[in-house]
C-alpha cells in the first residue's frame, strides 16, 4: 500500500493506458482471437512495454513528476490513435519505414477524415482524467525509494519477458514471420511491437553491408527450379508494343456487376469477351500499394513487409521488365498526372531503367479536370495520346489511374452511374469511381485506333490493390448478396486481370495467381525466355495449382487449402481443417518470402549476371 501511494501517479497510468490499449485490441483491431489464450495474450501482453515506456519518467530521477508522465501517456495514445487510423484502412500497424513515406499515403485530407470517428473522443478520456488528479492540483512531485523503483523495474521486466517467451512457445516462427504484423501484436503487445520494429528497421543497413554473392546463390538456385511448362501461347503477342493500365484500387467483385440494372464495368465486360482474362488472380502488395504492384510486375520480387520498396530500395540493382525488354529493343516509359516525386517515383523508374516518365509535369491540370490525388482518367488518357504517339516503337508503356482512389470521390457530373444503395457510403461512391474510371479506358481504346497504335499493341489491364478496405467490406458483401464469411473476404481480395491481343481468339481462365506472376505472362507472350530472367511468378497460362500465392502477411490461398489468419481452410469444402494440412505450403510461404526479403534488403542482384 505504501509502494502504490509513492508511486501513485504512474501506476495510474499504467493501469489507464493498458485499459484503453485492450479495448482498442479488441474493438478497433481485428486481431481474430481464437480461443482463451489469445484472449489472455490480448489482455496482458501490452504491460510489460507500457510499464517500460512510462517508467523512463522514473528509472534516473528521485522523484515522480506527473506532468513529464502525462506527456508520455500523450505520446502513447497518439500511437495508439496513429495505428487505429491506419488499421481502419489497411488492415495493418505502422511500420518505422512507413513514417516517412507518410507524404505518399496522403497525409491529413479526406481520405484520413473519412476513418475518423465520433467515438475517437473516448480514447483521449483517460488523459482528461488523468490531468484533473494530477495535473490541474498540482500535486507534489513524490518521492521515489530505491526500493519502489526496483520493484516497478522488476515487474516490467518480467512482463516483457514473460510475454516474449509466451509467444515464442505458442508460436515458434513468432519473429521469422514478423512480417505479420497482427500474429506479432496479438502476442507481444502494440508498443512492445513497435519497440521491435524500431530495432528492425535500424539493422536494415547492416544486411547490404554484409551481403555476398553466396547470398544471390541460394536464391538463383531456388527460382531456377521452378519452371514454366510451355503453352500454345508463347510468343502470341511477339515485337508487339506493350501497354500496361494500372486500375486504381480495382477489385474483380465489380466486372459483369450490376447496380440498379446497370453495369459497373460496361467496356470492361465487353473487352473481355476478345481477351484473356484471369478471374482469380490475387492482389498482393502490402504499405506501398500501387508501388507494390509496380513493383512485382517489374521486378516478379515480392513487396517489402514494411514501407516500399519504391521509396526504401532506389539504390538498388535489378533486373526489371524495362531491362529485360530494353534487350529487344524496347523504349519504356511511365504516364501518370501525379507529381514526379509522389513515392519516390522520379528516382525509382531511373533504377528500373524507364527511358522516360511523364508525370504531372507534362499534363494540363486544373481545377476543373482534377479530383483528390490528380488529374482525372479521362483527360488523363486524352493527354496522353500525344505523348505515346511520338514514342519509339516498339515501346513498353504503363498508364496509371488516379480517379478511382479512396475515399472515392467525384462531381455528378461526370458520374455515369447511380450511387449503389448500400448501408455504406463508401461502397456506394466506390460504384460511381469505378464506372468512370471504366469510361476513361473506352475513351482510350477509341483514341489509339484512332491513331492507329491499336492494332500492334498488346494491353495488360490489372487491378493494382484493394480499394474496399477491411473496415468496409460488409458493404461489399451487401451488395453481392454474400455472407459475411472469411472465405468471402477472401476472395474479395481478388483484383481483374485482363490481357487483349487484336487478333488473337479470348478466353477465360479460372486458375488462381497472383500480380507476381503478371510479369512472366507478358514475358511468355511476348515470346520471350523465362531463363535467367530472375523472378519468383510464374506463367498464369500454366501455372501450378499446387503452389501457393503468397501474401505478405504469410496467408497464401492455393488450390487444395488456404491459410488465412492462422486457419487453414480446405479450398473445396471452405471449412476449416486441420492447420498441419497447410504447414507444407507455409514453409514454401516462408521461404520465398525470406528469399525475396533477402534479396532487396541485401540488393543481391547486384551479384547476379
Amino acid at each position: 500500500m505504501k509502494l502504490f501511494k509513492r508511486l501513485s501517479p504512474i501506476w495510474f497510468a499504467v493501469i489507464l493506458i493498458w485499459i484503453k490499449t485492450v479495448i482498442v485490441s479488441f474493438i478497433g483491431f481485428n486481431l481474430h482471437p481464437e480461443n482463451w489464450t489469445d484472449i489472455l495474450f490480448m489482455i496482458l501482453s501490452p504491460i510489460g512495454a507500457i510499464m517500460v515506456i512510462l517508467g523512463i519518467n522514473i528509472y534516473f530521477k528521485r522523484k515522480v513528476k506527473p506532468a513529464a508522465i502525462f506527456a508520455t501517456m500523450v505520446i502513447l495514445t497518439g500511437i495508439l490513435f496513429g495505428d487505429l487510423l491506419y488499421y481502419r484502412f489497411y488492415t495493418d500497424f505502422v511500420t518505422v519505414p512507413i513514417l516517412f513515406q507518410f507524404k505518399n499515403v496522403g497525409g491529413i485530407g479526406p481520405s484520413t477524415l473519412e476513418l475518423i470517428s465520433p467515438w475517437d473522443l473516448l480514447l483521449f478520456a483517460d488523459l482528461a482524467v488523468f490531468w484533473l488528479l494530477y495535473i490541474k492540483r498540482k500535486s507534489v512531485h513524490e518521492q521515489i525509494t530505491a526500493k519502489s523503483k526496483g520493484f516497478y523495474t522488476a515487474v516490467s521486466v518480467l512482463f516483457v519477458f514473460m510475454t516474449i517467451i509466451l509467444g515464442m512457445v505458442k508460436v515458434p516462427h513468432l519473429f521469422s514471420e514478423s512480417y505479420n504484423r497482427q500474429q506479432l501484436v496479438k502476442h507481444i503487445g502494440l508498443y512492445q511491437y513497435h519497440l521491435y520494429d524500431i530495432g528492425i528497421a535500424a539493422s536494415y543497413p547492416l544486411n547490404r553491408a554484409f551481403a555476398s554473392p553466396s547470398d544471390a546463390e541460394a536464391s538463383a538456385e531456388y527460382v531456377q527450379s521452378q519452371e514454366d511448362k510451355p503453352s500454345d501461347y508463347f510468343g502470341a503477342a511477339k515485337g508487339m508494343n506493350v501497354v500496361l493500365i494500372s486500375m486504381e484500387s480495382t477489385q474483380n467483385f465489380v466486372i459483369n456487376q450490376k447496380v440498379n440494372g446497370q453495369e459497373i464495368t460496361p467496356f470492361l465486360n465487353s473487352l473481355i469477351e476478345d481477351s484473356f482474362y484471369f478471374s482469380r488472380v490475387y492482389d498482393q502488395t502490402a504499405q506501398g500499394k500501387t508501388s507494390d504492384s509496380e513493383f512485382m510486375i517489374d521486378t516478379g520480387l515480392y513487396p517489402l513487409s514494411s514501407g516500399s520498396a519504391f521509396v526504401r530500395k532506389t539504390e538498388n540493382d535489378y533486373r526489371s521488365l524495362p531491362h529485360i525488354l530494353s534487350d529487344e529493343k524496347y523504349y519504356s516509359a511511365v504516364f501518370h498526372g501525379n507529381d514526379a516525386s509522389f513515392w519516390n517515383r522520379e528516382a525509382m523508374y531511373d533504377s528500373l531503367g524507364y527511358n522516360r516518365y511523364f508525370s504531372k509535369a507534362d499534363y494540363v491540370v486544373t481545377e476543373e479536370n482534377s479530383v483528390n490525388y490528380g488529374i482525372k482518367d479521362i483527360p488523363f488518357f486524352q493527354q496522353s495520346i500525344q505523348h505515346l504517339e511520338k514514342l519509339q516503337k516498339p515501346f513498353y508503356a504503363r498508364f496509371i489511374t488516379l480517379t478511382n482512389h479512396f475515399p472515392f470521390l467525384l462531381e455528378e457530373e461526370d458520374q455515369f452511374i447511380p450511387e449503389a444503395s448500400t448501408s455504406e457510403m463508401v461502397v456506394n461512391r466506390y460504384v460511381t469511381t469505378v464506372r468512370y474510371q471504366d469510361e476513361a479506358i473506352k475513351t482510350f481504346f477509341q483514341d489509339l485506333k484512332a491513331s492507329g497504335l491499336y492494332e500492334n499493341t498488346m494491353f495488360v489491364l490489372y487491378g493494382d490493390h484493394y480499394g474496399i478496405s477491411d473496415k468496409y467490406e460488409h458493404g461489399v458483401l451487401e451488395l453481392l448478396g454474400q455472407e459475411d464469411t472469411i472465405v468471402n473476404r477472401m476472395q474479395l481480395q481478388s483484383v481483374p486481370l485482363i490481357i487483349h491481343v487484336p487478333g488473337v481468339e479470348g478466353k477465360t481462365f479460372s486458375n488462381i495467381g497472383g500480380e507476381i506472376d503478371i510479369r512472366a505472362t507478358i514475358l511468355h507472350l511476348l515470346g520471350i525466355s523465362a531463363e535467367d530472367n530472375f523472378s519468383f511468378g510464374h506463367n498464369l497460362f500454366t501455372r501450378d495449382p499446387h503452389h501457393p500465392v503468397i501474401f505478405r502477411d504469410g496467408s497464401f490461398i492455393a488450390k487444395d487449402y488456404f491459410y488465412k489468419a492462422g486457419k487453414c481452410f480446405n479450398s473445396k469444402s471452405e471449412e476449416e481443417t486441420d492447420i498441419n494440412s497447410c504447414e507444407p505450403l507455409m514453409d514454401i510461404s516462408r521461404k520465398e518470402l525470406r528469399l525475396s526479403d533477402d534479396i532487396v534488403h541485401g540488393d543481391l542482384m547486384r551479384f547476379m549476371e
